[in-house]
């Protein structure tokens, strides 16, 4: 089982045979020529042009050929130079929360916590009365003040009016308290399992919120209607094939956003962005799934549902993340595990025996612990002859003895490189330098056999791929910062880094035997750019210019 899972996803620089396939005259819907076409299993063998019929990849190699297939009717594209590579794929990003930031109070361009209190302020004096304020997109690691914003400071820019401010990572709110009372949190609140109302060492609230403890807020902020949960995500949509992204897998989502995404698909245009998702748990929907199996939505296959999202743990940056040890910043505590955690084995076993395919959100060398075991565990009592393919999303800090469980057991990395771009300013002090060698550790975990997938994780990150491409192979931020003891031994290749981005999510859907590489037989999801980003200045790849977007040989995207 796991020589064959190397064999699929290796990422070596082995250069593979391209064929080059007769195509019958007349057949071809769509004819590009005169590129840099990095075709084969490793992306490794450089020809020109590529034919698509229906969708359908029939010829790689040169020109001449291709130009023998076209007849009238056909599109014949002249690339100039320009390089195709298998499309972008975002293993892990939240679709509606995309679009919702293209449309809401977008905080994530703050400079200060000062600007973003001018933001509030601007806000309330336009709302009414009694309305919500509720923002998103702040993280104060990167501002002068060093801090996150209070309840007191809120409430001098916006006495009238709750707010509530949700982190860049998704784990933390900071509300006013008029937002408190507006929920009903009072003094005799208690914290819920795996989450907190953060108080000072008087015992009053500090206006931060952490996971669990944010659903008693966010259930009182008015939701989108479903027009505008539509829209949204048409938004969204618009903005990630803007980006050269052919497929998103979506982590964790609704009932309702499936059937907004149906209504689209049914919409003149169609879906655009192919989508593999993955409902919330707990949720009907994650009930009805355990009991129906994986099922495609329709839409052309660009709609599939077959994973449940869960969550063990928070994130690093608000201390959520659970580690084994405590942080080092903040030694009385060592982080929050989701309370479901301890119920969950019947639902792992349920889902082994209908094939459904679980993602678990885990941070801490803790939280990727307790999911390697509590998968075992499954994977023992529904045993099964080829991987699972579950994944664990994130997977940011991993004890050594843990990575080599990756592989054994079948289970996915689903990573994002850019949160090691990020967290790079603050990670170093909250883990100490001992636990970076397990932080972001995308080599060790493929030499030690895993699969790995990339993603953005977006919007918690800005969610594009080249930026993603330049954080696996750089391991620097976007100013060439790295840091002491960043590890860059962990960075990846730039062969390795494009099959991160395609291959990986592709392998991740159970999707590698049809798209994920350009070869013969497989489907045209493609993305086209100005550069060839295994060959340019790395500084350049973030700026290279998506030229054209393909799904299933639909020109989905193409640039003015």
């Amino acid at each position: 089982m796991r020589l064959s899972l190397l064999l699929l996803l290796s990422l070596s620089l082995a250069v593979p045979a391209v064929v080059g396939l007769a195509v019958p005259a007349g057949a071809a819907d769509l004819v590009l020529v005169g590129g840099r076409v990095r075709s084969g299993p490793e992306a490794s063998k450089l020809v020109t042009a590529l034919v698509i019929r229906d969708g359908n990849i029939v010829y790689v190699g040169d020109d001449k050929g291709a130009r023998g297939a076209a007849q009238a009717g056909a599109r014949i594209v002249e690339l100039r130079g320009k390089t195709v590579i298998p499309g972008f794929r975002d293993g892990h990003a939240h679709l509606e929360g995309i679009g919702h930031r293209l449309r809401s109070f977008d905080l994530s361009t703050v400079p200060s916590l000062a600007a973003l209190l001018d933001k509030v302020r601007e806000r309330a004096a336009a709302a009414a009365p009694g309305s919500w304020i509720a923002g998103e997109g702040w993280i104060e690691t990167a501002w002068p003040e060093k801090r996150m914003p209070s309840r007191t400071e809120l409430d001098s820019v916006a006495p009238n009016n709750p707010v509530a401010l949700r982190r860049a990572d998704g784990h933390a709110l900071v509300v006013n308290s008029a937002a408190l009372k507006a929920a009903g949190i009072d003094a005799s609140v208690k914290d819920p399992a795996g989450g907190s109302f953060v108080r000072d060492a008087q015992g009053n609230f500090t206006g931060i919120v952490l996971d669990t403890a944010m659903s008693s807020i966010a259930a009182k902020i008015p939701g989108p209607t479903k027009d505008e949960l539509r829209e949204e995500l048409r938004a969204g949509i618009d903005r990630e094939v803007s980006l050269g992204l052919t497929q998103l897998h979506h982590a964790g989502g609704s009932a309702e956003m499936l059937a907004a995404l149906r209504e689209l698909c049914a919409a003149p245009g169609g879906l655009k962005l192919r989508v593999y998702f993955a409902v919330s748990y707990p949720s009907a929907a994650a009930e009805e799934l355990l009991d129906k199996g994986p099922h495609d939505q329709g839409c052309n296959g660009r709609l599939v549902v077959r994973g449940i999202k869960m969550y063990a743990d928070g994130a690093l940056g608000s201390r959520g993340a659970a580690l084994l040890a405590p942080y080092s910043d903040a030694p009385n505590t060592s982080g929050l595990m989701r309370p479901e955690m301890e119920q969950v084995g019947p639902v792992l076993e349920r889902a082994a025996k209908s094939g459904v395919q679980i993602w678990t959100h885990a941070i801490g060398d803790r939280g990727n612990r307790i999911v390697l075991d509590n998968y075992e565990k499954a994977f023992t009592a529904v045993p099964s002859k080829e991987p699972r393919r579950w994944r664990i999303e994130h997977a940011q800090i991993i004890d050594a003895n843990d990575i080599p469980r990756f592989g054994k057991l079948g289970v996915i990395a689903s990573m994002q490189p850019s949160h090691a771009i990020g967290d790079l300013h603050f990670a170093p002090a909250r883990l100490g330098n001992e636990r970076l060698g397990g932080a972001y550790a995308w080599r060790s975990l493929l030499a030690s056999g895993a699969a790995i997938s990339g993603g953005s994780d977006a919007p918690v990150e800005v969610g594009d791929p080249r930026i993603e491409f330049y954080a696996a192979t750089a391991r620097r931020d976007l100013a060439g910062y790295q840091g002491a003891n960043w590890h860059p031994e962990q960075a990846l290749t730039r062969p390795q880094a494009l099959a991160f981005l395609t291959r990986g999510p592709a392998y991740a859907s159970f999707e590698e035997k049809t798209r994920g590489t350009i070869e013969v037989g497989k489907r045209a999801d493609l993305t086209v750019l100005d550069k060839d980003p295994l060959v340019i200045p790395i500084a350049d790849v973030p700026k290279m210019k998506i030229e054209m977007t393909l799904v299933d040989g639909d020109i989905v995207y193409e640039s003015k």
